[in-house]
């Protein structure tokens, strides 16, 4: 099955902050997470996008109230994971496994609905958070109340898996599921522990290159946001090594798709008819 990715919210921002020398016109950023039928793995998810747990609530913690205030998503409710997993002949229930690329709150927003799926992620990643106070981690854009309290006793650390090469000169990967055809990739520099996923066993490979960038067009030489989107990476040289890494992909006939590019793709669910 080709993943499917759906669109859990809308941010708007002007395109100038995330793409070098863009307009001040505000783009509508999409909040991607994916749907992936795996033949051994089953019903496996890409993150879990936005959710009402960080726009919602008298719950909140004040930072994630000042968080939501400032970013102001708007969430799709036909897309929220219940309604497009029901649209699909599923439930929240048949989630195997969820893939999660990074702990920022727009990737972990509804991991709440999946109590018995198994977590693929790095674990070296989620103890420096456990070890860390929350206002340290809210340095780092993670929110530890949108995080299951029994996270650690269902990860499956991506880092201990057998590794497999990627097409188009990637690199390696790990093998998520044991057969070569969905690979984690790490692509750091946006955030601890930041991986993609590559599709390769599609008719033409795909990477899912989460928030490498914001834009396809920032993938582009010279296109890359300066100040102040370059702030919030965690490592900056290490952002413009993985962007260059997923455009030499791109131009060796790869397939490309970002978490928030606002542009839409072939690998989008489409829109319910009205």
């Amino acid at each position: 099955m080709t993943p499917v990715f759906a669109n859990s919210a809308f941010v708007s921002a002007p395109e100038r902050l995330v793409v070098r020398s863009g307009g001040r016109h505000p783009l509508r950023f999409k909040v991607r997470y994916g749907v992936h039928q795996h033949p051994t793995a089953g019903l496996v998810l890409i993150d879990t996008g936005y959710g009402p747990r960080v726009t919602e609530g008298s719950g909140r913690s004040l930072p994630l109230r000042i968080y939501a205030s400032l970013l102001r998503p708007t969430l799709i409710e036909e897309h929220q994971p219940t309604r497009v997993l029901d649209r699909l002949g599923a439930s929240t229930a048949d989630v195997a496994a969820i893939v999660l690329t990074h702990f920022h709150a727009d990737h972990v927003a509804a991991l709440h609905l999946f109590p018995k799926a198994r977590i693929y992620a790095k674990a070296a990643v989620h103890a420096r958070i456990e070890a860390r106070s929350r206002f340290s981690n809210l340095r780092h854009g993670v929110f530890n109340e949108l995080l299951p309290q029994d996270l650690s006793s269902r990860i499956v650390d991506i880092d201990k898996l057998s590794v497999k090469p990627a097409p188009n000169g990637l690199g390696e990967g790990a093998d998520l599921f044991g057969d070569g055809e969905t690979l984690a990739v790490n692509l750091p520099g946006h955030a601890e522990g930041h991986f993609g996923i590559c599709f390769a066993a599609q008719p033409v490979p795909l990477l899912y290159a989460v928030d490498t960038q914001w834009c396809t067009a920032a993938l582009d030489p010279g296109k890359a946001p300066g100040l102040p989107a370059a702030l919030v990476a965690s490592d900056r040289r290490a952002l413009a090594a993985s962007s260059r890494r997923v455009a030499a992909f791109r131009e060796q006939c790869g397939d490309v798709l970002l978490c928030h590019d606002p542009s839409d793709s072939p690998y989008d669910l489409p829109e319910v008819p009205q």
